[in-house]
């Protein structure tokens, strides 16, 4: 008889709270992606986050990586 939990029934973790952190990064941007939307597009809107966390998972800090795609739009459309 096997005296373990099966994986299928436990949470494999390996990183830590890596759901949490991962969360509170891109929350911030997710909301701000909503009230750009109200402004320009969805499209728009989302590409500029998706950009912004991309720039994140390159290592780029928050304000740098929103300065940096904010500097790419000429009119609200990126070129």
């Amino acid at each position: 008889m096997c005296n373990h939990t099966p994986f299928h029934t436990s949470v494999y973790m390996p990183y830590g709270d890596l759901k949490n952190e991962t969360l509170r990064a891109v929350i911030p941007f997710v909301n701000y992606g909503l009230q750009e939307a109200a402004f320009t597009s969805y499209h728009h809107a989302i590409t500029e986050v998706a950009a912004i966390t991309y720039l994140l998972g390159k290592g780029f800090d928050p304000r740098t990586a929103y300065k940096t795609v904010e500097s790419w739009e000429v009119n609200e459309t990126f070129y």
